[in-house]
């Protein structure tokens, strides 16, 4: 117990070092994600009547930025399954980074979801009324908050092993891998069924919107580690291959094209056909009754996603610069369409036949910052602890770095 609660108190103490870009850093992340939280503060008195929310559309920025950050955590598999299933030593060294970022994620999840509530306390509701097995929305809390036990015990114990200096018990986290891949991909399909299900939204009515999730989940997620790698090799001793990139490059490239191509059948099952349906759809991409707030947005993911795939596609991305490129479009059009561009068309029109837009307020958009610069400040802080306890530069032998050695 002694040597672990050490172990925690060289994390505690570890997070707060760093040059002045770290500190910098570390800074801004506290001012948004404080900023965030004072915006909170004032929808917690005043209700969700501070957003842009109404009755006719109850689901906005918030559930928008949840939707996605599921699959971003999920996205944490592209890395354990070619790790622990093809054996792909390439990504050996880098696959903690996508289970510290999903630890950080479903925390970020769990976080829009709370702000959704608009009243916290009545999330003991769920719990008192635990419908199992028939609530798709107790599936998603099982499923959330499962791959959040999993990936804190793998991550918690690889990385205390590596401080203790010993090598880490196959039997104590394999088995807990394998898990984890079945889980990561359950977590998003589950949050899929739980639109899927809804019978009053025909918008969310497919059969399609899983595999969508899936394949546009494994596009987003690789892309940001990809990012994130580059930033750990550059300020930190840490190794990480340009192998290891163009295998994340591979996997995003061919979950960039799936996605392509379940969007255009998803489009022709909708315009071709021509059903009472397609009235949601008319409205995202083309606008409806002289309201197409959402026509820009969606326009630019389809176009940025195009240009992404064509990069990927191109010989280029094997050079940083485009493959960063590439990274940030996937990124950014994934976002507006698996966000605003899923949500809020299912709500307009309404069942009664009413057009009424949605337009994010400023506290939506603070506390969405707010959440997002808290992440962010985790996500930071987990690969800031486990760089050099990975590298041996920090062990409970040896708790300082050694002389000369050289930390982000």
């Amino acid at each position: 117990m002694k040597k672990y609660l050490t172990f925690l108190w060289d994390c505690f103490r570890l997070s707060f070092v760093g040059d002045w870009r770290y500190h910098l850093w570390m800074t801004l992340l506290t001012v948004v994600t404080l900023a965030g939280l004072y915006a909170y503060c004032q929808q917690l008195v005043h209700g969700l009547v501070a957003t842009g929310m109404t009755d006719q559309v109850s689901w906005g920025l918030y559930i928008a930025n949840f939707t996605y950050l599921v699959g971003l955590a999920a996205a944490a598999a592209m890395l354990v399954i070619p790790v622990y299933v093809y054996r792909n030593l390439h990504l050996h060294d880098v696959v903690i980074f996508g289970e510290l970022l999903a630890v950080a994620v479903i925390l970020m999840c769990l976080l829009f979801v709370t702000v959704d509530l608009g009243r916290p306390d009545r999330f003991m509701h769920l719990f008192l009324r635990f419908n199992f097995p028939m609530s798709m929305l107790t599936w998603d809390v099982i499923a959330l908050n499962g791959y959040l036990v999993l990936n804190l015990h793998i991550c918690g114990y690889l990385i205390y092993c590596a401080y203790c200096g010993r090598q880490p018990s196959a039997v104590f986290y394999v088995p807990f891998v394998f898990v984890a891949i079945a889980w990561a991909v359950s977590i998003h399909t589950v949050t899929a069924f739980l639109y899927v299900g809804l019978g009053g939204r025909p918008f969310w009515n497919s059969a399609i919107i899983a595999p969508r999730f899936l394949a546009s989940a494994f596009a987003a997620g690789p892309a940001f580690i990809i990012l994130t790698l580059q930033i750990v090799r550059r300020y930190t001793s840490h190794q990480v291959s340009d192998d290891a990139l163009l295998t994340l490059r591979r996997i995003v490239q061919v979950a960039l094209l799936i996605n392509l191509f379940l969007l255009v059948c998803e489009l022709f099952t909708e315009f071709y056909t021509d059903s009472a349906h397609v009235a949601s759809a008319r409205y995202l991409y083309f606008g409806l009754g002289g309201q197409n707030a959402l026509v820009p947005w969606i326009w630019t993911a389809v176009g940025m996603n195009v240009v992404a795939t064509t990069c990927f596609m191109l010989p280029a991305s094997r050079s940083l610069g485009t493959l960063n490129a590439a990274c940030v479009l996937a990124i950014v059009a994934i976002w507006i369409e698996k966000g605003m561009g899923l949500i809020v068309p299912a709500f307009i029109p309404t069942p009664l036949g009413e057009i009424v837009e949605y337009t994010p307020t400023l506290h939506e958009v603070l506390i969405c910052l707010g959440i997002w610069a808290f992440g962010l400040l985790v996500y930071t802080i987990f690969v800031r602890v486990s760089v050099p306890v990975l590298a041996g530069q920090i062990t409970y032998e040896n708790r300082r770095p050694r002389e000369g050695a050289r930390v982000p």
